[in-house]
């Protein structure tokens, strides 16, 4: 396997062909220079409507020539651009004859660039010769309203735009108005929609008269030697009624306090701090990778959501799902629950609000079905596409009780977690009652809408499920993962209805739950592969393909505790391990392709997923080696950031990088929350808020040979724990500071599917040892080991151990 070594230049940057500035539902994607030239995918953004299609600075006439651009945060850009100071004498160079005239005789555009509901831009001009210099500057501006798709492909909607400029003393303003309506009528979905949006560009603080002509604002400018021009530019969305105002000003880039700002800081100062007292070089970039996957969850946090101001949801990825995504976010919000339950509690509570109440074939909606997609955009907004609200995904109703249970097992919340547990219900009764398509106890998905999504399982792309011979399988199909989701959903919530009194209710779940299990393992294991079969076909045949579903099999346990070790191993094996992670097909299989989006890419969330299910089955090595390659795939990243997706090359001398899915996102919500799973996993830490306990069982390896977690919530308390390997290779810890009742006990997670009673006595008299300070004091040995204990007996209880 090649190996990443110090001295290596690689930083990897996915579409590194734009700029993107980001916030809520605004984004700013420009050419690397910082302008739109009205291409795919680039302009301003609101609420995926582009509203500026065309936007750069012209002098007399011609660009400026950028030095230096760069975001300061995901929110924040500065652009530093110089010409030749027009009308000023530059000296021949008689001397290297590498001295350029705009670097000698320097006019200078600084841009400075604010994100946050609208877009706030301070341009400020310096004149840096002994000479005066004048000249007409320019800025080529244009709208036009595009959805987001649209940008890249035929343009359906076709309304009328107008264009108004508003001059005054002092303040000029350029307006963009564009109404748009359509009759629709698709599968008994009829009427008629109409939007209105609109883009104002205020000029304000000018230093000279401006003008509008021909598509540009402009601007006679004289400056003396060292003279400064300064204008500040609004620029300020109206989505059907709504002005979106820009939260920013002038020389925002410290200091600002907004709702955005003041809530951001509020997430990542709340949060679970990751430090490293050393400095092995991997050993920073997990650190580094922890802190940015961190502040890029709360980049893509959706404002217009939140649920108060510490419940939030995000979306799923920049540029191009600026959206609600059903799975996207549970997912997220599970994986990275390590840094608190915030994600959790607004995005359980907002998919809620959205959940299916009645049937709609072109939604694909049925009662208690859970959302998959909410978009806002122009198409949407006129019924071009049920994407406004739709709901052609299986994985979400199944996912939805898994995270109500990982609300309750880190807060231990009764009032928070009771709302949830109907919608949590009603998710399962969809489940039962119209995703078992055939009666065979197996869950299928098929689309109903003449619009909808072809695959609705975790690979959804059109051509993702593909038979041992490369060729399309045809829906309904049962994809062996969902089964695992529908099985752990059962499960857990059986425990959370236990702990709630709902007793009759709990047990019923939990029977199902073992049946379901049972059923799996002699249907979907393919004994001569030694592996579980990707799914079930239309005529209840195995999908004999091998890929990486399986994987989250081994994460919800619903893989039997036998076949687990062949599972993972098949899982690593080099046709389907690149080196970089677990690829979505097997290298060896006739639809492999590196680049396809589920046909043999590498996907980090995968990898944080698959990291859990080998802690549950005890596999420690598989632990250590599928983080350990995320970790070094974060290294070659640009800032340590694990894109959406990636290529499934194999890491070899000839391969020292991977390459990009073209489409990448990047920040992603779940590959940014994969990195906290990784590091859960390693540490075997979990959570069991209703016994006030936190159950570690941690394994580091040499590449991570201490880490700190600052801050880690459970319940009403927090810690403050420091993990050590020693020189044995054993792994100690030290509880720092504890704040609160918490029983911090060294045992295998509750979930284990291999710890036995002999493993658990023996960590838990391992807890009786001095590895706490104030944590002692606070909670106690014998509590600890008391709660462990109790804590053990009474989940084996709920679960029907």
């Amino acid at each position: 396997m090649f190996e990443h070594r110090p001295g290596f230049l690689v930083r990897l940057r996915p579409r590194s062909d734009t700029i993107y500035t980001s916030q809520s539902r605004t984004v700013l994607a420009t050419e690397l220079d910082g302008t739109i030239a009205g291409g795919r995918e680039r302009g301003l953004f609101v609420h995926q409507t582009r509203l500026l299609s065309r936007y750069g600075y012209l002098f007399d006439g011609a660009p400026p020539q950028p030095v230096a651009l760069s975001n300061v945060e995901q929110h924040t850009w500065l652009g530093y651009y110089i010409v030749a100071a027009p009308g000023v004498e530059v000296e021949e160079d008689h001397g290297s004859g590498a001295l350029g005239a705009a670097s000698q005789e320097t006019l200078e555009l600084r841009v400075s660039r604010y994100v946050g509901e609208g877009l706030h831009e301070d341009l400020d001009l310096t004149n840096f010769t002994q000479q005066p210099t004048s000249f007409e500057f320019a800025l080529d501006i244009d709208a036009d309203f595009a959805d987001q798709v649209e940008t890249k492909s035929r343009r359906l909607q076709q309304g009328e735009l107008k264009r108004e400029w508003r001059p005054a003393t002092g303040l000029c303003e350029l307006v963009f108005d564009y109404s748009a309506e359509h009759h629709y009528d698709q599968q008994s979905n009829t009427g008629d929609a109409a939007i209105h949006r609109q883009l104002a560009v205020r000029l304000e603080h000018l230093s000279s008269p401006a003008d509008y002509r021909e598509g540009r604002i402009v601007f006679p400018i004289d400056l003396e030697p060292g003279g400064r021009w300064h204008c500040c530019l609004n620029f300020i969305p109206m989505i059907d009624g709504q002005v979106l105002a820009p939260l920013y000003r002038c020389r925002s880039f410290t200091g600002t306090a907004n709702l955005f700002d003041e809530r951001r800081r509020m997430f990542l100062t709340g949060a679970t701090g990751f430090e490293s007292p050393t400095c092995p070089e991997l050993l920073q970039v997990v650190v580094s990778a922890l802190e940015q996957a961190k502040r890029d969850l709360a980049s893509l946090r959706l404002y217009d959501l939140d649920r108060g101001e510490r419940k939030w949801t995000m979306a799923a990825g920049l540029p191009i799902y600026v959206a609600l995504f059903g799975r996207d976010t549970l997912t997220a919000a599970w994986q990275a629950a390590l840094t608190g339950p915030e994600m959790m509690e607004g995005t359980l509570e907002e998919l809620a609000r959205r959940q299916g109440t009645e049937t709609n074939p072109w939604r694909d909606e049925q009662p208690g079905r859970m959302l998959h997609e909410a978009h806002t955009g122009p198409l949407e907004a006129l019924h071009y596409n049920p994407r406004g609200r739709y709901y052609g995904s299986i994985t979400t109703s199944g996912f939805y009780p898994v995270v109500v249970a990982e609300l309750w097992h880190w807060t231990g919340d009764r009032d928070l977690v009771r709302p949830l547990v109907e919608p949590a219900l009603a998710a399962l009764r969809w489940l039962d009652r119209y995703a078992d398509l055939d009666g065979d106890g197996f869950y299928e998905y098929r689309t109903n809408s003449i619009q909808g999504v072809r695959h609705q399982a975790w690979k959804d792309s059109g051509d993702a499920i593909v038979d041992e011979a490369g060729a399309q399988v045809e829906p309904p199909i049962a994809t062996c993962e969902e089964q695992g989701f529908v099985y752990l959903a059962k499960l857990h919530l059986a425990e959370v209805l236990w702990w709630l009194g709902e007793r009759d209710e709990a047990r019923r779940l939990r029977r199902q739950a073992a049946e379901l299990k049972k059923r799996f393992n002699d249907v979907f294991w393919m004994e001569d592969l030694g592996f579980y079969a990707m799914g079930l076909d239309a005529r209840n045949r195995p999908i004999r393909s091998i890929g990486s579903n399986a994987g989250h099999c081994l994460a919800t346990g619903i893989v039997d505790r036998a076949l687990a070790g062949a599972t993972a191993d098949r899982l690593l094996r080099d046709d389907l391990f690149s080196g970089w992670g677990v690829r979505t097909l097997s290298s060896e299989h006739p639809a492999y392709n590196p680049y396809s989006y589920h046909r043999g890419s590498v996907w980090p969330v995968e990898q944080g997923t698959f990291a859990i299910g080998f802690m549950r089955y005890g596999l420690w090595s598989s632990v250590e080696r599928i983080a350990r390659a995320q970790f070094d795939a974060a290294a070659l990243f640009e800032h340590y950031r694990l894109p959406e997706v990636f290529s499934g090359h194999a890491r070899d001398a000839e391969h020292p990088f991977p390459a990009f899915y073209p489409q990448s996102n990047s920040p992603q919500a779940w590959s940014s929350s994969a990195i906290f799973s990784l590091l859960q996993a390693i540490l075997g830490l979990y959570p069991y808020a209703p016994l006030r306990t936190l159950f570690i069982d941690p394994h580091l390896p040499e590449w991570l040979p201490e880490i700190r977690l600052r801050n880690l919530r459970v319940g009403d308390a927090a810690a403050t724990i420091l993990f050590r390997r020693k020189k044995d290779g054993a792994t100690g810890f030290t509880v720092e500071d504890l704040r609160g009742r918490l029983h911090i006990v060294r045992q295998p997670s509750p979930w284990s599917i291999t710890a036995g009673a002999a493993e658990r006595l023996e960590g838990a008299a391992e807890t009786m040892l001095p590895h706490t300070r104030a944590g002692r004091r606070a909670a106690g040995v014998a509590g600890a080991v008391l709660a462990g204990a109790l804590g053990w007996w009474a989940l084996r209880r709920a679960s029907g151990g």
